[in-house]
């Protein structure tokens, strides 16, 4: 089992005594002995936020040296530096507990709290008594907790498009398939897509769309509405087999269900490239090419442009 990460809070008096010696450093050398002091895993350090456009220790790192800087413990002098300030030292020294709440004390980092929790419509939430166990929440950066509950949101949300789907007809289900290669990218057109899909099934095969505009390659299609089923090898081989009537090498298996192992070993060992989407796949798909779904709110997260900030 993978050792839990320590919590951005824990890292605190990590990362302040990485500074401890007064020398100015750049971010990514604190980083670096904030990882010796930890010793941690290839593992660990590749472990990645939910969206896996940052490592969750370099997110928990960059949160406590900002967290410290909102207190007055640490100070960048210039753009990537960090000097401990002697608010710093002293809390070191202090022996005491270095997380939110203790940071609490200091009236810029209530300020930072405040400010924070308005600028979103929340109450103020500074981080209750030392003593009290942190939860999975409070471990939680705030980059975070945002990608951690849009997880959630979509896990609900592709559980409704699949109960959805379940509830529609098989020839509904054949064109959605087609809208979701066409917003992918394939076919070309979604009138030109149209033209090439079938629905007769005709050996094995529910429709047929182009790889790409110029119709250079096709891609053939099989869409299968299932609920508890699951699709097994023969399935697959039978769709090899359309494959080969149609003089085909590449296909597309959709289910809403799920594959065996079987099934998935099958296509490993077979020289044509046929792809298998279960419906977790295909739900996902879905929400991240907006197929039969819509936008109800943007959240803009902006960061430091550090181009702008260069000095010729």
């Amino acid at each position: 089992m993978q050792p839990i990460l320590p919590s951005y809070e824990t890292m605190m008096p990590v990362l302040l005594q990485a500074l401890a010696d007064g020398t100015s450093r750049p971010l990514r050398e604190v980083f670096e002995r904030v990882c010796q002091h930890y010793a941690f895993t290839p593992e660990q350090l590749a472990e990645t936020l939910p969206s896996g456009r940052q490592t969750k220790v370099r997110s928990r790192v960059g949160w406590a040296k900002t967290y410290l800087v909102k207190a007055g413990l640490i100070e960048q002098p210039k753009r990537g530096l960090c000097l401990i300030t002697e608010r710093g030292k002293a809390a070191l020294a202090s022996g005491q507990a270095i997380d939110n709440h203790y940071l609490a004390r200091f009236n810029e980092f209530v300020a930072f709290t405040l400010a924070s929790s308005e600028s979103v419509g929340n109450p103020p939430r500074i981080v209750t008594d030392a003593t009290t166990p942190s939860t999975p929440e409070q471990a939680s950066t705030p980059q975070e907790q945002i990608e951690q509950a849009l997880a959630a949101i979509n896990q609900s949300l592709a559980d409704d498009l699949l109960a959805e789907i379940l509830g529609l007809s098989p020839r509904f289900f054949e064109q959605l398939v087609v809208d979701l290669m066409v917003a992918m990218g394939y076919g070309g057109s979604q009138q030109d897509a149209a033209r090439t899909t079938r629905y007769s099934s005709d050996g094995g095969i529910d429709g047929i769309i182009k790889e790409d505009r110029l119709g250079l390659d096709s891609i053939y299609l099989q869409a299968k509405r299932y609920t508890d089923k699951t699709v097994g090898r023969p399935e697959i081989q039978a769709f090899a087999g359309a494959l080969d009537l149609h003089k085909a090498r590449k296909g597309v298996f959709i289910t809403t269900s799920s594959f065996s192992r079987e099934a998935q070993a099958y296509v490993e060992l077979i020289e044509k490239r046929i792809v298998l989407i279960d419906g977790p796949h295909l739900a996902a798909l879905m929400i991240e090419y907006g197929v039969g779904v819509t936008t109800r709110q943007t959240l803009t997260i902006k960061t430091l442009d550090s181009d702008y900030f260069t000095e010729e």
